[in-house]
């Protein structure tokens, strides 16, 4: 297990910090230079039919060492970390915690604090990695990769563990909602697969929600304030109002569970033009349709208050609930569940607040479910991972491949 602490601490050192502005694929050099890292690697470690496409999409094989033959199985995770926060200087920590607060930076005075998670109580004796307090870590999902990997090191390893093909996969710009675009399923040639890109440890996920983006561009008319009266049309203001006509209720800061929301993620401008970006997010499909209806009527009102073209709407369905997809092979669920279960690890079975590649993988025609790859605090500077829970989710891997085999 040495080797997945090391692992994960050098993946988590390269900037892959995805741009949703950039055109390419995948969107920043980052990634790829993680992907040649992670191609040696495979190879040293005896992995076969190794590739990284131009693209920066990367798979390969584990052979079977069965005579029977079983459903061919996937692990997935993604390269790139989120756009929402820096990973320019990615500085791992391997602390025990005892239950104070951590000191993160001694320099700049942060602390990683137990009254503002409180979910580090629950790993109190534990070694943790952290941050530094300047940057993300990058757990989400670099502690997947390297779990998948020393899985499969593991495996090959212990030959001894009868098992059916295995195929891997990392992708680029999953955090931009870009990681399935030029996924090729054929190729991969897996009947089902797992994404080892959820949270603490014993997740697992199979409900996600659906999503859509939007973007709302406001047209104003700036003139001299001193001669305004009538004249003047302020796109700020009217982004405000705009703004102030969704539901107050419904944003991330004050729902859970299956509640959906609208998301305000940026906003920018000036009298004369403003531009807003929201995020749209419900898992039940009804309420989902409904708040894209909403966004369209709130646009058509500003329009015929304040004159046509005002508020121009672009919006876009980003993925889908993937329940609808993995419900009638329930039995990859029950195959995970069982092999926490062998592993001593308590399910549980949650609603993804988000969206995974498998998510839209599944609507692709691979079913793929998400399991935890241990991490809390995903995107911010106090993000940390337990090593025991990295742990558990290679034992947990690789539970699924044998007990596949043995099904």
């Amino acid at each position: 297990m040495e080797k997945l602490v090391e692992r994960f601490i050098r993946y988590a050192k390269i900037n892959t910090q995805s741009d949703e502005n950039s055109l390419t694929c995948p969107s920043t050099l980052g990634q790829k230079v993680l992907g040649n890292m992670l191609v040696e690697e495979m190879k040293e470690i005896g992995l076969q039919d190794i590739s990284m496409d131009e693209n920066g999409y990367i798979m390969a094989t584990l052979p079977s060492n069965s005579t029977i033959t079983v459903p061919v199985i996937g692990f997935l995770a993604h390269l790139d970390t989120s756009p929402d926060y820096t990973a320019e200087g990615v500085s791992p920590q391997l602390v025990l915690h005892t239950g104070a607060d951590i000191l993160l930076n001694k320099k700049e005075n942060i602390y990683l604090s137990a009254k503002e998670f409180p979910d580090l109580q629950n790993y109190i004796g534990q070694t943790l990695i952290t941050t530094d307090g300047t940057t993300l870590l990058g757990a989400d999902d670099k502690s997947g990769i390297a779990e998948i990997i020393t899985a499969m090191e593991y495996l090959i390893t212990h030959p001894e563990i009868k098992h059916g093909p295995v195929r891997i996969a990392f992708t680029p710009d999953e955090e931009i909602g870009r990681g399935a675009d030029k996924f090729d399923v054929a190729k991969f040639g897996a009947d089902f697969a797992y994404t080892l890109d959820g949270g603490p440890l014993g997740e697992l996920e199979y409900e996600n929600f659906n999503a859509a983006k939007a973007k709302i561009i406001v047209q104003g008319l700036n003139v001299h304030p001193g001669t305004a009266k009538n004249q003047m049309k302020n796109s700020l203001q009217i982004a405000m109002e705009l703004n102030s006509m969704l539901p107050v209720d419904e944003v991330p800061e004050r729902t859970e569970n299956y509640e959906g929301f609208f998301h305000l993620t940026a906003m920018a401008g000036t009298v004369e033009t403003t531009t807003m970006s929201y995020i749209i997010r419900d898992h039940n499909l009804n309420l989902f349709n409904q708040k894209k209806e909403l966004m369209v009527k709130i646009a058509d009102s500003l329009n015929l208050k304040y004159g046509l073209h005002t508020a121009t709407l672009s919006m876009v369905d980003q993925y889908y609930n993937m329940k609808e997809k993995i419900a009638p092979k329930f039995h990859i669920i029950e195959l995970a569940r069982n092999a926490m279960v062998k592993c001593g690890v308590e399910t549980k079975i949650i609603p993804i607040r988000g969206g995974t590649d498998g998510a839209r993988l599944s609507y692709m025609g691979l079913p793929c479910p998400n399991l935890f790859a241990g991490g809390h605090n995903f995107h911010s500077r106090f993000e940390f991972v337990p090593v025991k829970s990295m742990e558990k989710a290679v034992e947990v891997i690789v539970k699924i491949v044998e007990m596949n085999s043995a099904n």
